[in-house]
């Protein structure tokens, strides 16, 4: 909320796509918690199945039935994954990731993009300097130089860096979300994660897939599957655990079997594979069927050719793919984290405050991703884009207001003008061509 000039709101509850803040006012939700809920908040047969978990016990320390059966779904769902080590946070499943690979491999040295976020462990919380391919400076206090060094950041979509990268150092693990989702929303370029399967397999390292975003959103099978490309290791959760705290990372048996107890790769958490959060799990993915894929693929079209039309002319992009999407601020492809911090945020910024006045709640920072959910409806889109439409509109409007060089006379038409086009896309009249050139 800082990077859009205002206070936080306070939540008191959600129902369906709607979130009630503590003053009772309601907002159309396209955060959804940041992923987990792809069914909407407090989905019946979710809660249901918390509720049934916890009359026999919130926690065990041991292993348990369930646990199990939400594992044997996962591997239905990943043709890489053949076992799977539950954790509580996607940030302790990237870590376990990277140690694994390091183990399997015998190097330190892991490569990440720029602008991605696989949590907030102390190697992995870097970011690039200058040059295709740069050792890592740590990117928040408290994080040594030292614990950054084995990271090297190079630009997303970008071949000759990732060549440079892994022929220069031997690299244990090179780790990606298959589809950038925390610089906005960055689909990988035509073959680009071919590339990196056949670069990292070249080389001996490890390629490692970041699905805590993408997994179960984008498809049953996740982003690998959408794209049809396996990695080594998978790390996975939000829709894992349905809105509980609940991650996992998998691969094969003969690398997963390096983990202790079964192997020499220490790896450990009391609440891992919690049976409250595992029943939140194993119910979001029973209600995600071929149908539920298919309808969140629709909603989200839906959705993006509206933000679409309204960008018309204008300089907003619009990025999607199944469940996830973006409105970039920009005239230009966004195709990394450099294109996406060239991004106008002053005019985001202007966007989301105009976007909560209107009772809609999009993700309040231009490097975030709209979250659809099954909850969402045609009646929802419809809210948001006259919201959108309006609020799109009030930044134009804003511009001119403040342009103290223009004349008052001039500045009073055009005030009319956008004011005009407003009132015409309202009533679904063609409108009239304004912008900052006029």
């Amino acid at each position: 909320m800082r990077q859009i000039g205002r206070e936080p709101i306070f939540i008191d509850r959600g129902e369906g796509c709607e979130l009630i803040d503590v003053d009772g006012r309601r907002y159309l939700d396209w955060v959804g918690s940041w992923g987990p809920l792809i069914l909407g908040h407090a989905e019946p047969s979710v809660v249901a199945a918390v509720i049934e978990a916890a009359k026999r016990g919130t926690s065990f320390g041991a292993a348990t039935a369930i646990e199990v059966d939400l594992a044997q779904q996962v591997v239905d769902r990943f043709p890489a994954i053949e076992m799977v080590r539950m954790t509580s946070s996607g940030t302790e499943a990237a870590m376990g990731a990277v140690r694994l690979a390091r183990a399997i491999t015998g190097r330190d040295v892991v490569v990440k993009f720029a602008g991605a976020y696989h949590g907030h462990s102390d190697g992995l919380l870097a970011d690039a300097g200058s040059g295709l391919a740069t050792l890592a400076v740590p990117a928040s206090p408290g994080v040594t130089a030292a614990q950054a060094e084995d990271t090297v950041v190079v630009a997303w979509n970008d071949r000759e860096a990732v060549a440079e990268a892994l022929a220069k150092r031997p690299v244990a693990a090179l780790l990606a979300e298959p589809i950038a989702a925390n610089m906005g929303v960055v689909p990988p370029a035509a073959g680009f994660l071919e590339f990196l399967r056949e670069q990292t397999s070249a080389h001996g390292a490890l390629l490692v897939f970041d699905e805590v975003i993408t997994g179960f959103r984008v498809a049953r099978g996740g982003a690998q599957e959408l794209y049809g490309v396996e990695p080594d290791l998978t790390v996975m959760g939000k829709v894992l655990g349905g809105g509980l705290p609940a991650a996992a990372y998998g691969g094969p048996r003969e690398a997963m079997e390096r983990i202790a107890p079964a192997g020499d790769v220490y790896q450990a958490g009391t609440l891992s594979g919690n049976p409250l959060a595992v029943a939140a799990g194993r119910a979001t993915l029973a209600a995600l069927d071929a149908k539920a894929y298919a309808r969140l693929g629709e909603l989200t079209d839906r959705l993006a050719a509206g933000l679409r039309r309204l960008a018309a002319g204008r300089p907003l992009l619009v990025a999607e793919v199944p469940g996830l999407l973006t409105l970039f601020f920009s005239d230009r492809p966004v195709r990394n984290f450099a294109d996406a911090s060239a991004c106008d945020v002053e005019a985001h910024a202007r966007f989301c405050r105009a976007m909560l006045d209107r009772g809609v709640y999009p993700p309040p920072a231009q490097f975030e991703a709209w979250f659809v959910s099954l909850a969402h409806d045609e009646d929802a889109i419809a809210r948001t884009l006259e919201a959108a439409g309006e609020s799109r509109n009030r930044v134009l409007l804003i511009w001119i207001e403040i342009g103290s060089s223009a004349i008052p006379l001039i500045r009073r038409l055009l005030v009319i003008v956008a004011e005009a086009q407003i009132q015409l896309e309202a009533r679904g009249d063609a409108p009239i061509i304004l912008n900052e050139a006029a």
